[in-house]
């Protein structure tokens, strides 16, 4: 079972687009270990197949089955944006949990 720690959730952030979302959300992953510098072009490489806002403020951002070979470890990271994010179609998000995994498995939360 994934377990979250408590600096894997990032409250109170600002992004002034979903791009900026994006780039934080890498940033952060990378900075917990958990995936490579390149996983950025993974996260937009899916956004651009196809929205990963799910509905109720929440989006689920994360890479492609290309990109998973820059996975080192399976786990998420929580970004809060109080202020909301467009995500495009009068979307907005506050809450984006970026997802790294190392296989096509749905995450065991």
């Amino acid at each position: 079972m994934l377990e979250l720690t408590v600096e894997q959730i990032s409250m109170g952030q600002v992004a002034v687009d979903k791009s900026a979302a994006l780039q934080l959300l890498a940033d952060r992953l990378v900075a917990d270990g958990l995936v490579a510098e390149g996983y950025l072009a993974g996260l937009q490489a899916r956004e651009a197949q196809g929205s990963t806002f799910l509905g109720q403020g929440i989006a689920i951002p994360h890479g492609t089955p290309q990109t998973r070979d820059q996975v080192f470890t399976t786990g998420v990271h929580l970004l809060q944006f109080p202020e909301g994010v467009d995500w495009g179609d009068g979307q907005i998000v506050y809450l984006a949990i970026g997802s790294a995994a190392k296989s096509a498995a749905p995450l065991d939360l």
